[in-house]
C-alpha cells in the first residue's frame, strides 16, 4: 500500500492521539485561519471593513480547502507558514468575491497569525493536559488511600532504609501532580493572550482604530488583550514549556519508581498486564515496564527541547531571525511528549498491581536490620544516645556475621534485655509500628488534591 512518507510509527506509544490532532498540519492551519476569520469579524465590528466582506472571508477559512503539501513547499521559500497561507486564502476568496479579498489580513503581520494561532492550539493542548492531570490526581489519591498502611522498604541510595508505606510513596507522586495543576492554573492568564502588533508592533497601519480592533479581535478569539505585542518577548511560551518540563520530570520519577519496583529482585508493584504487553521477542517469561519506559523517555527528551526554548529567548529587536523559527516544532513536540507520558501514567496507576506479601518478604531480607533505628531511639532514652548507638551497631554486625535475625541477637544481649522486654522488642521490630507520619502525609496530599479539584 502506497502511503505518503511520514514519521508517525511511534505516535501511538509516545503521543496521545488528541494532542497530535491539535498540532497536526490540519490543526496548525486551522488555528491560523481562525485568526484571519476573527480579524475580519473584528474589523467589521469596528467599521474598518464592510460587513459584507466577512462571510466570504469566513467561508474560505477552512483548512480542508488547502493543499498542505503545496503550503509546505512554499514555506521553504517564504520563511514562515503565514505568508503562503495568506496568499492561498486571498486566492480562495477572490475566486468567490473579489471585493472581499481586498480586506484579508488587513493590518496584521505574519507573526500575528502564527503566534495567535499557536496560542489557540496551546489552549486546546492545555485543556487536554489539565484534564489528564486531574484524572491522574484522582487516581493517585484513590490509590494512596488504598495503600496508606501497606508497608514496604524505604530505599535510600538504592539500599533498604527504614519502612515506609506504598500509600506514602504514591502520595509523593500525587503532590507533584497537584503542584503542576496549580502552576498551569497560575500561568493560564499569561499564556492565553492575543498576539497583534502589525509590522513592527505599533499597529500603525490601523491608525486610530487599532486599539478597538485589537480588543474586538481578542474578544472574537476569547483571548486576553495583553499590555503590548510580544513578538520577541517569549517568556509566555517558555514558561508554559518549563511547566511541561516539570510535569515530564515528575512523571519520569513515577515511571522510575514503578520500573524499579517491578525489577525481578523486588517484584513488589507492577504495571497492569494485558495480552502482548511488555513481552520480549525472544524471552517468553519477560514482563517489561513498557509504560514506565514512556515516562522515563519523555523525562529524558523534554529537557533538551526545553533548552531550545530558553536558548531562543534573546530575540533581536522587533522580529527574530532563526530564534523564533526554532520554537515552531519544539513546543508542540514537548506538548505531544507530555501528553503521551500522561496517557501511560494513567494506564499504569489505574491498573497498578501490588504484591503486599512480597513487600513484607523484602522488608525482612535484612533480618530486622531496617528497624535498628527504632530500637536505638527507644534505647537511647534509657541508656543515652552514644551508648545505644554503639550497642545497636555491635548487635547489627553480629546479626550479619552470624546470619541471624536482629531480634534474636538483641534477645541475647543483656544490656538490651535489661532495658527492653520481649514484648517491647517484638513491637519495635514490627514494620507496621514504625511508619511515623506516613498516614498523615497521605491525608495531607489527598486533602490538597481535593481542595484543588473542588
Amino acid at each position: 500500500m502506497n502511503q505518503r512518507p511520514g514519521n508517525h510509527l511511534f505516535d501511538a506509544y509516545f503521543t496521545a492521539r488528541d494532542m497530535r490532532e491539535v498540532f497536526c498540519d490540519q490543526g496548525r492551519v486551522q488555528a491560523m485561519l481562525d485568526f484571519e476569520a476573527a480579524l475580519a469579524r473584528a474589523e467589521a465590528r469596528v467599521g474598518l471593513i464592510p460587513a459584507s466582506a466577512v462571510a466570504p472571508i469566513q467561508a474560505a477559512c477552512s483548512a480542508g480547502l488547502y493543499d498542505f503539501a503545496a503550503l509546505g513547499e512554499a514555506i521553504a521559500t517564504a520563511g514562515n507558514s503565514a505568508i503562503p497561507l495568506v496568499k492561498a486564502l486571498g486566492k480562495q476568496i477572490a475566486a468567490q468575491n473579489a471585493e472581499a479579498e481586498r480586506y484579508v489580513h488587513l493590518g496584521a503581520t505574519s507573526q500575528d497569525v502564527m503566534d495567535s494561532g499557536l496560542v489557540l492550539q496551546l489552549r486546546g493542548a492545555l485543556a487536554l493536559i489539565e484534564s489528564d492531570l486531574a484524572q491522574l490526581g484522582q487516581t493517585l489519591a484513590t490509590q494512596a488511600e488504598r495503600y496508606v498502611a501497606t508497608p514496604l522498604a524505604g530505599r535510600t541510595w538504592l539500599q533498604h532504609a527504614t519502612p515506609v508505606t506504598l500509600g506514602m510513596k504514591i502520595a509523593g507522586w500525587l503532590g507533584a501532580v497537584t503542584r503542576s495543576r496549580q502552576r498551569l492554573a497560575e500561568l493560564k492568564p499569561r499564556l492565553l493572550v492575543l498576539q497583534f502588533g502589525g509590522a513592527s508592533g505599533t499597529l500603525a497601519a490601523l491608525g486610530e482604530q487599532a486599539m478597538p480592533i485589537a480588543q474586538a479581535l481578542a474578544e472574537e478569539l476569547q483571548l486576553t488583550l495583553p499590555e503590548q505585542p510580544w513578538h520577541t518577548q517569549r517568556d509566555r511560551v517558555v514558561e508554559f514549556g518549563a511547566v511541561l518540563g516539570l510535569i515530564a520530570g515528575s512523571l519520569g520519577k513515577l515511571g522510575r519508581d514503578v520500573s524499579l519496583l517491578m525489577q525481578t529482585e523486588a517484584a513488589e508493584v507492577f504495571e497492569p498486564s494485558a495480552p502482548g504487553k511488555g513481552g520480549s521477542s525472544t524471552m517468553p517469561h519477560k514482563r517489561n515496564p513498557v509504560g514506565a519506559a514512556v515516562l522515563i523517555g519523555a523525562a529524558t527528551r523534554v529537557p533538551g527541547l526545553l533548552s531550545t526554548l530558553f536558548s531562543a529567548m534573546p530575540q533581536e529587536h522587533e522580529r527574530s531571525l532563526g530564534l523564533w523559527h526554532a520554537e515552531w516544532e519544539t513546543l508542540p513536540e514537548i506538548c505531544c511528549l507530555v501528553s503521551g507520558s500522561l496517557q501511560q501514567a494513567l494506564l499504569i496507576t489505574q491498573g497498578l498491581e501490588v504484591d503486599a506479601g512480597r513487600m513484607a518478604h523484602n522488608l525482612d531480607l535484612t533480618q530486622g536490620l531496617v528497624l535498628a533505628e527504632a530500637v536505638s531511639i527507644v534505647l537511647a532514652q534509657r541508656v543515652g544516645r552514644d551508648t545505644a548507638h554503639h550497642l545497636l551497631e555491635r548487635c547489627c554486625k553480629r546479626a550479619v556475621a552470624e546470619q541471624r535475625h536482629l531480634r534474636a541477637v538483641l534477645g541475647d544481649e543483656p544490656q538490651v534485655t535489661a532495658e527492653l522486654s520481649a514484648a517491647e522488642l517484638d513491637h519495635l521490630l514490627d514494620p507496621a509500628h514504625y511508619l511515623g507520619q506516613a498516614q498523615t502525609w497521605v491525608e495531607r496530599a489527598v486533602a490538597e488534591h481535593s481542595a484543588l479539584t473542588a
